[in-house]
């Protein structure tokens, strides 16, 4: 049995270091975008409106709160 256990370990990190490897060469020849769950990472933080509206959206008369993206401008 520990034998089929360690070629099954050995299989899985052949599999990452050749997932790595096409990933560092992926990234050395251009910019890659990595999406993840960074909204719920963001709403984990408790961020209220204020932090959504900054100093920069202060006269804005909708609700901003929510508006992830708003953050790279007034919470960078």
């Amino acid at each position: 049995m520990n034998s089929s256990l360690d070629a099954v370990f050995d299989a899985s990190l052949s599999h990452q270091r050749t997932a790595l490897k096409a990933f560092r060469e992926a990234a050395s020849e251009r910019i890659l975008v990595i999406d993840g769950a960074m909204g719920t990472e963001i709403q984990g933080l408790g961020f209220g409106e204020s932090h959504f509206r900054g100093d920069r959206f202060q006269s804005c008369s909708c609700q901003l709160q929510g508006n992830n993206d708003l953050l790279t401008l007034t919470a960078p």
